[in-house]
C-alpha cells in the first residue's frame, strides 16, 4: 500500500510540475508585449490595425495603456481601440469605450471625431446582424440606437462644425431622417389599412412636420389624402389631393395604385424581409 500511496504521489507531483511548465508557456506567450517601449507597442498595435487584425490590435493597446497609463501614445491607443471594437463588431464595448474617452479627456483636439466614431456604431449595433443576415428594414425595428447616433452625429455638426467629419456627419443625420420618416410612414399605413384613419393622418402629419424634406414626404401626403378621404372630409382630402399633383404628380395614389400592400404570404415569409407598403 505505502508503495501505491508514493506512487501515486510522484505521478501526481509530474502532473503538476508539467502543468506549472505549461503555464509558464503560456504566461511567456501571453506577456511578450510585456516590458516593451510604448512606441514598440503602439507601433505593433498600428500594424495591426492597417493588416486588420481587430483582436491583435485591441491586445496589445491594452498591454500599452496598462504599462503607460499617460501620454499621447496611450491616448491614441484608447482611440484606435474602440475603431479596432467597432470593425470586429463589439459595438457595446466600443461604445463604453469612446464614453469613458470622452468623460477623462473631454477637450480632447481629437474628441470631434469620438462622437463620430461613437454615431457610426450607434446607428450600426442591434440592427448590423439582423440586416446582414435576414435584409430586415432598419426602419422596422427598434430606433433607440439609431436615435442616438442621430443625437451624436448632430453633436458633431453643430458643437464641431468646422471639423473633417462635420459633413459626413450632416449626410449621416439626413439618412437617419429618412429612417425616422420610414417608420412614421409604415405606421401611418399600418393604421390606415386596419380602418384607423385619424390616428393613421396624425401619423402622416408628424412625419411632414418633424422630418420635411425626406424621401417620404409625399407618401406622407398620399396617406393625410386617403385618410381624410375615407373619413369623408373632401375638402382636407381634395387639398391633399392637389399638393401630392403638385409635389409628384406620377405618385401612384393619384392613379389609384396606392398603398400596395404586400400580399399575405410574403407578409408571412420570415425569409423575404420585411412586407412594406412604401416605395424605396
Amino acid at each position: 500500500m505505502s508503495v501505491l500511496r508514493g506512487a501515486a504521489v510522484a505521478v501526481l507531483a509530474v502532473s503538476l510540475l508539467a502543468a506549472s511548465g505549461c503555464a509558464r508557456f503560456r504566461d511567456r506567450k501571453d506577456d511578450a508585449n510585456e516590458g516593451q517601449p510604448v512606441e514598440t507597442l503602439y507601433e505593433k498595435g498600428h500594424k495591426s490595425m492597417t493588416n486588420g487584425n481587430w483582436s491583435s490590435a485591441e491586445q496589445t493597446y491594452r498591454r500599452l495603456v496598462a504599462q503607460y497609463p499617460y501620454g499621447p501614445y496611450t491616448e491614441q491607443a484608447l482611440i484606435e481601440t474602440a475603431y479596432a471594437q467597432y470593425k470586429s463588431g463589439k459595438h457595446e464595448d466600443a461604445v463604453s469605450s469612446i464614453d469613458r474617452f470622452i468623460r477623462t479627456y473631454p477637450t480632447h483636439r481629437n474628441i470631434a471625431y469620438l462622437y463620430y466614431l461613437r454615431g457610426l456604431v450607434n446607428s450600426t449595433r442591434d440592427t448590423v446582424f439582423l440586416q446582414r443576415v435576414w435584409h430586415l428594414d432598419p426602419a422596422r425595428r427598434d430606433l433607440a440606437t439609431p436615435m442616438q447616433a442621430y443625437n451624436d452625429f448632430s453633436i458633431v455638426a453643430e458643437r464641431y462644425g468646422n471639423s473633417r467629419y462635420a459633413a459626413d456627419a450632416r449626410e449621416r443625420m439626413a439618412q437617419l431622417r429618412d429612417v425616422f420618416a420610414r417608420y412614421e410612414m409604415d405606421t401611418s399605413l399600418y393604421y390606415l389599412r386596419r380602418g384607423a384613419y385619424v390616428a393613421a393622418v396624425d401619423r402622416a402629419k408628424y412625419t411632414l412636420e418633424n422630418y420635411p424634406q425626406s424621401r417620404y414626404q409625399n407618401d406622407a401626403i398620399a396617406a393625410m389624402a386617403a385618410g381624410y378621404s375615407e373619413l369623408g372630409n373632401t375638402a382636407l382630402a381634395n387639398d391633399a389631393r392637389a399638393e401630392l399633383q403638385k409635389a409628384d404628380p406620377n405618385h401612384p395614389y393619384l392613379k389609384g395604385d396606392w398603398p400596395d400592400y404586400p400580399g399575405h404570404l410574403r407578409r408571412l415569409n420570415p425569409f423575404g424581409g420585411d412586407a412594406s407598403a412604401l416605395r424605396d
